[in-house]
């Protein structure tokens, strides 16, 4: 008897292949902004403009960066590692729809983060307003206090990815 594969229909892939009118509409949904202290304000097309070069760049220097994400060929959200000094920051925005599958994409991200080298330690910067972190500490992750950025405070989780 095999297993099921849970990860089956996620898949990872690039932003530039998503439409900018989807960005668009997925950053200027309210329901996004809620845990995201650093939107403050409706996105433009210049700001998805600007959203997807700096993610491209990440792409360059790094190596490694942020992925579209694909429920079968249905767009997601956004999401995955970006490097910040010496760890790997991961984040995750799911649209509105998906919201229920911040598990899987995790567990499919996690499996990457474990074969990748370069990740020895993940960090995760939540907004304040997030109240259900239980998942987060049964995956291994521990509170390592809070952290601000561009005037925003966050709390900082570290895991470990390997098992």
């Amino acid at each position: 008897m095999t297993t099921p594969d849970h990860h089956v229909s996620i898949r990872f892939g690039r932003l530039s292949d998503v439409s900018a009118s989807q960005l668009l509409t997925h950053m200027n949904d309210p329901r996004i902004a809620e845990h995201l202290p650093l939107l403050t304000q409706p996105w433009t097309d210049e700001d998805v403009a600007a959203f997807l070069a700096a993610k491209q760049k990440r792409w360059r220097e790094d190596g490694l960066g942020h992925w579209a994400i694909h429920e079968s060929d249905r767009y997601v959200g956004w999401g995955g590692f970006e490097k910040e000094g010496e760890v790997w920051d991961f984040g995750l925005v799911l649209t509105p729809d998906a919201f229920g599958l911040g598990r899987r994409v995790f567990m499919k991200a996690l499996d990457f983060a474990r074969k990748d080298k370069r990740i020895k330690v993940i960090s995760f910067l939540l907004a304040p307003s997030r109240t259900s972190l239980s998942a987060l500490s049964r995956y291994g992750a521990v509170f390592v206090g809070e952290d601000a950025h561009a005037g925003q405070h966050f709390l900082r989780y570290e895991l470990d990815p390997r098992p």
